[in-house]
């Protein structure tokens, strides 16, 4: 018996009418087959879906993925993951929209290399995962990359499949250098936890965030320096700043990340480590990411201030 293929299609929508033609019979489909379905996209589009589906609202897993998905990183794990592999027993539906017009240009790099990485995540499950496309606010490059991302295209005049589908380039494509911007105040090849740990609990407190975030930074830059000493190069340098009202903290070590979906693998209730990466992208608002040959591994975590 071959695997179970896992279906992920993008839907080009222009307007309430196209999208709720997409989608709605799309959860009907899941309800009548008796299959769980959840509905993750932001709050306009859900409040709009919400209407339409009546009392079989009630019935459907609903998420703003304007909070759920603020950081990309977080969608995997927190979102798509949470929801099929609570129902590993039967297919399951999910509408996943994690890019929208109001999304950055800082934060769309790691959208579209997680839209890629669905594909690898979900390999041999029973699942299918359609995004919807906003033709009407998405630039003809975002619509362009959706294409590459997805195998299956949806809109109007039916469904088709992409010939230009191609996640893997997306993921290179996107791994793009962070150009460090002038003035951060950097501790260079430490291994020193502790002081990591101070220094970016004062920086963040500098900058404006409130207790909890600040307790949150040192959380992260405790994790990412840790993942640099003990798997990476064996130090790590911490960079930290403020710019564009985000509180921002990077590391930086001369290993090489050898897994893409690193930090996007549900932990088990058994596991005792390996939650480091996973637990950064819950805490931080972005999550941005470099890692090659040459050029050693980047992670860069954005707090809004």
């Amino acid at each position: 018996m071959s695997a179970p293929a896992f279906v992920h299609p993008a839907l080009f929508y222009r307007g309430a009418a196209e999208y709720l033609a997409g989608t709605v019979p799309f959860v009907w489909a899941g309800l009548a087959a008796g299959e769980p379905v959840a509905v993750a996209v932001p709050g306009d589009n859900l409040a709009l879906l919400r209407r339409e589906l009546g009392p079989d609202a009630a019935r459907v897993r609903l998420l703003d993925m304007t909070e759920a998905g603020r950081n990309p990183g977080r969608i995997i794990p927190g979102v798509l993951r949470a929801f099929a592999d609570t129902h590993r027993d039967r297919p399951a539906r999910i509408i996943g929209e994690p890019i929208w017009a109001a999304r950055s240009p800082v934060e769309y790099p790691a959208c579209v290399q997680h839209e890629a990485l669905i594909n690898h995540a979900f390999t041999g499950r029973d699942v299918t995962i359609l995004c919807p496309y906003d033709t009407a606010a998405l630039s003809p490059e975002i619509l362009a990359d959706a294409e590459a991302t997805h195998p299956l295209l949806v809109d109007g005049t039916g469904q088709r499949a992409s010939t230009a589908y191609d996640p893997d380039g997306v993921i290179a494509r996107y791994n793009e250098p962070l150009p460090v911007p002038e003035g951060v105040f950097e501790l260079k090849d430490t291994t020193d936890l502790a002081a990591a740990r101070a220094l970016s609990h004062v920086r963040a407190a500098a900058a404006g965030l409130g207790p909890g975030r600040v307790a949150d930074v040192e959380v992260v830059v405790t994790e990412l320096l840790s993942n640099s000493v003990e798997h990476g190069s064996g130090t790590g340098t911490l960079r930290l700043w403020t710019a564009d009202g985000e509180f921002v903290c990077e590391v930086h070590d001369d290993g090489r990340l050898g897994d893409p979906l690193a930090g996007r693998h549900p932990a088990t209730p058994e596991q005792t480590r390996g939650r480091g990466l996973l637990l950064v992208n819950h805490l931080a608002d972005l999550v941005r990411l470099h890692t090659g040959d040459g050029h050693g591994t980047t992670f860069r975590a954005y707090f809004r201030v």
